[in-house]
């Protein structure tokens, strides 16, 4: 019995021993940097299914870089959370260098919905160029837009932007600025009276796409807009004209056609009255001896001839009876 309390003694140094040698060496970095993190808070951690290296590195990071010391609960919180602590411990530091405004909640907020923070800080710093259209495969496309003579501009540019750190939770991204500009470079070519003005001055296209505010309601601030290329394409109206024409043309050889089957199917009614009409002579000449025959039977019609050695030549007469 006597050597229980020695036996527990021990158990308890051992356990202290493994715990000063898990923990010393976090402990001791934390504490030299001034990141003011207890032993029983790096236990605590493991408890909690927190990694501590994790949280001291990062707390040591924000506390060196001079950001305003979180508390180890807001890491552990994130951690827990599925966040990317080292990720939004970085973008706070990139942001207070750059002098842009960003808070922890913001950052934790912003890399829990998907986005990643620190590039958004990158962007914001150096703002990001996208070609607009995008490239494809290796292809580059065109907007396609026609003035108001009717011919058509292809235009490539390249947008300019920054990130806009407190639109960044629930704003579009980059397919929307995309169609928003192409959609825009269409509005002010087809303004244009005609494709030279556009040719003379590109920057009427690309002031127009500014002063209508693309940005709004997206994740980004728009810097620039740069006309890269612009090539004269087809001349679209004199097409159109060409089709149009080519479309009345048609219409007009249907409507002859018709014009010319009536006049065909009348010809052809008209045959037929005329052979029905033939054939209802005939059958009133059939009837003709007929009526004779029975003219005589009735006495109707009767015939008289002169004798011979009379005066006047022969004659035959025919009487008709009322």
């Amino acid at each position: 019995m006597q050597m229980i309390p020695w036996v527990l003694g021990g158990v308890a140094v051992l356990v202290a021993a493994l715990v000063v040698r898990s923990y010393f060496a976090l402990w001791l970095q934390a504490y030299v940097s001034r990141a003011n993190i207890s032993m029983l808070s790096l236990i605590m951690m493991s408890l909690r299914n927190v990694s501590p290296r994790v949280i001291v590195d990062c707390k040591v990071m924000a506390v060196q870089a001079g950001l305003p010391v979180h508390s180890t609960k807001d890491l552990e919180a994130h951690y827990l959370a599925g966040g990317n602590v080292y990720k939004v411990t970085k973008a706070l530091i990139a942001a207070n260098r750059a002098g842009i405004d960003l808070d922890w909640g913001t950052a934790a907020a912003v890399d829990l919905a998907g986005r990643d923070i620190l590039e958004a800080v990158q962007t914001s710093v150096y703002p990001k160029v996208i070609d607009c259209p995008a490239i494809e495969q290796g292809k580059r496309s065109t907007v396609n837009g026609v003035a108001k003579d009717g011919i058509q501009l292809n235009v490539r540019v390249r947008v300019t932007v920054r990130t806009n750190l407190k639109q960044l939770i629930g704003g579009a991204t980059e397919t929307t600025i995309i169609a928003r500009v192409g959609q825009g470079i269409v509005s002010a070519i087809g303004a244009c009276a005609n494709y030279r003005e556009a040719l003379s001055n590109p920057m009427v296209i690309a002031a127009e796409v500014l002063r209508r505010g693309l940005d709004a309601q997206t994740a980004f601030a728009i810097v620039s807009i740069d006309i890269e290329e612009i090539v004269v394409g087809m001349n679209i109206g004199a097409r159109l004209q060409l089709e149009q024409a080519e479309a009345d043309m048609r219409i007009a050889q249907a409507d002859a056609e018709t014009r010319r089957a009536m006049a065909v199917a009348l010809e052809r009614e008209m045959q037929a009255l005329l052979q029905e009409n033939r054939a209802s002579v005939v059958l009133a000449e059939a009837g003709i001896p007929l009526a004779i025959a029975a003219a005589y039977e009735s006495g109707q019609l009767s015939m008289q001839s002169k004798l011979p050695g009379s005066a006047s030549p022969r004659k035959n007469t025919i009487r008709i009876g009322a």
